[in-house]
């Protein structure tokens, strides 16, 4: 209870400073964002940090919510680290004899005391098993699984209050908190990652230049993670003399290369490779750690993201809108020409920036945010590719200061196409088509034999369905008889005409009677059909 009165202390503190700040009650309103200060971003992300694990992996994704904040707080966001002090090496030993039954030096022929990397849910030490492979153990930091129980129960807390009061009116709180929940417990647990370890380095195992460590299953448990140890520095941090040994240009482009894969072709990717998760090894190759965070595609997205990609890289502006539109939700204040508009003037401005400045993933995410601000509710997969996108051309610009997205894309589009075309060919979907075909081919003879009958017998009949017939067909014969009734009235505006040349003594204005007779009648006659013509409107409008 101590721990989480002192939790909710901390909770008031931010909400004090943070709960009346424009970015936040523009965002839980629904109401367009403006522009921030980098500053107060920076800050909000300081602070956010000092609060703990929790409040680090909220900030890590709300950097991927495009639609609720500003770009100067997403870029702040995505920069968040983790790095803190390690923790004693007795703990250390503890949750490995708890989690594997035997002691450390049983299980391994060395294990460094001093971790290599300390992070808030857990740290990496070097060690050597029997048989000599070398591997990094990840050991989870003690009861940080408690912490961030009560930090979720007073969210909770929170959560229910925000939605019982009404307070955010575009955002629904609660299950934001659930999904955040299930993507904070599930990084917690080390066999998932373990697992995501396996399906990325199976997706990349023909990427020759590119390494995942594989984990080692019977080291391996919810709170410890023994995988191959990879040696190398991040790319960040990487010195000027070694980058001119290093094929930079090969490095990134099979980099761009392997996420297209991923992304557009398996449907599973490494959805957070910010610089500092990327080494480069002692043989020149990139190393990819720290797979906790995975995204997922279904095959019907894969096939939209391609084509908004696609469209954002030549500068569709019109038909980026349009796969926006069939990859969200639209909502009851969504309008799609205000959406057309504004998408066509953001991949526009994205057009004219120089290549420096091109970004695919900063479109995507500005996207996101310009869809939310005109009614249409983002699918999370797609801020979360936005995001992806914006680290790959973080690296990609490492490697190479001059790397072009926007070149990588076309280079690899055909490749990607084909490789998709392949995939459907698959055996199951070949004889899932030839059932199709059986099928049709079966029920073909007796469907045609049907018509040859109904032919035969003069009996072959359409069905036509008619939204009211009979107010279509009086709609017909008043405008045929309005038609006729403006030709007897034109006929006799002539035939007057015709008659004002011949003399007569009886005249009417100093014109012949018959002349004059036949212009009155002419003129009752357009009256009379202006006057029918008006009611009728009136009368068709009350009725509606």
């Amino acid at each position: 209870m101590t721990g989480r009165l002192a939790r909710y202390k901390d909770l008031a503190w931010f909400a004090a400073k943070y709960g009346r700040a424009d970015f936040v009650t523009r965002a839980l309103h629904g109401e367009e964002s403006t522009s921030a200060d980098p500053s107060a971003a920076e800050a909000f992300a300081k602070d956010l940090e000092s609060l703990g694990p929790t409040f680090i992996k909220l900030g890590q994704i709300l950097s991927t919510r495009a639609d609720l904040l500003p770009t100067a707080y997403l870029d702040a966001l995505s920069r968040l680290q983790d790095n803190v002090e390690p923790f004693p090496y007795e703990d250390v030993e503890r949750t490995i004899r708890e989690e594997l039954g035997v002691r450390v030096s049983h299980a391994f022929v060395e294990f460094d005391r001093l971790p290599i990397a300390a992070a808030s849910l857990g740290q990496v030490h070097r060690a050597v098993l029997r048989g000599s492979r070398k591997v990094a153990v990840k050991v989870q930091r003690p009861g940080i699984r408690e912490q961030i129980d009560r930090d979720l129960a007073a969210f909770k807390d929170i959560a229910v209050v925000l939605d019982h009061i009404g307070a955010a009116k575009n955002v629904d709180v609660t299950r934001v908190l659930e999904e955040f929940r299930r993507t904070l417990l599930a990084e917690l647990d080390y066999r998932e990652e373990a697992r995501n370890l396996v399906t990325v380095a199976h997706q990349l195992r023909d990427f020759e230049h590119i390494v995942v460590p594989l984990p080692v299953d019977d080291y391996t448990t919810a709170r410890v993670l023994t995988m191959d140890y990879v040696g190398g520095t991040k790319i960040t941090a990487v010195s000027r003399v070694e980058w001119t040994e290093v094929n930079g240009e090969q490095l990134a482009d099979d980099f761009f290369r392997a996420y297209l894969q991923q992304i557009l072709i398996d449907g599973v990717f490494h959805a957070d490779p910010h610089p500092g998760n990327v080494l480069l090894t002692p043989d020149h190759r990139i190393a990819l750690i720290d797979l906790g965070m995975i995204g997922r595609i279904s095959a019907t997205t894969q096939e939209q993201l391609f084509k908004l990609i696609l469209a954002i890289g030549e500068g569709r502006g019109d038909d980026a809108a349009n796969v926006l539109c069939v990859v969200a939700e639209r909502r009851e204040d969504f309008n799609e020409s205000d959406i057309h508009r504004a998408i066509i003037d953001l991949v526009g401005r994205f057009q004219r920036t120089t290549m420096r400045e091109m970004n695919v993933g900063r479109v995507m995410l500005e996207m996101s945010r310009c869809g939310a601000e005109h009614g249409l509710k983002i699918p999370p997969e797609l801020t979360l590719l936005g995001k992806t996108l914006l680290h790959l051309d973080e690296v990609g610009r490492v490697l190479v200061p001059e790397f072009d997205v926007n070149a990588a894309l076309r280079r690899h589009a055909s490749s990607v196409m084909r490789r998709r075309m392949l995939k459907s060919a698959t055996p199951a979907n070949i004889f899932s088509a030839a059932l199709d075909i059986r099928e049709f081919a079966e029920r073909l003879p007796g469907r045609v034999n049907k018509i040859v009958e109904a032919l035969a017998a003069n009996d072959l009949r359409f069905k036509v369905e008619v939204i009211d017939q009979g107010s279509i067909i009086d709609g017909l014969q008043k405008v045929a008889n309005r038609i006729a009734l403006g030709l007897v009235l034109a006929a006799l505006i002539v035939g007057a005409a015709m008659l004002m040349r011949v003399p007569t003594t009886l005249t009417i204005f100093g014109y012949p009677w018959i002349a004059m007779a036949l212009f009155l009648a002419a003129a009752a006659g357009g009256f009379w059909m202006a006057w029918t013509i008006l009611a009728g409107d009136v009368v068709r409008k009350r009725v509606r």
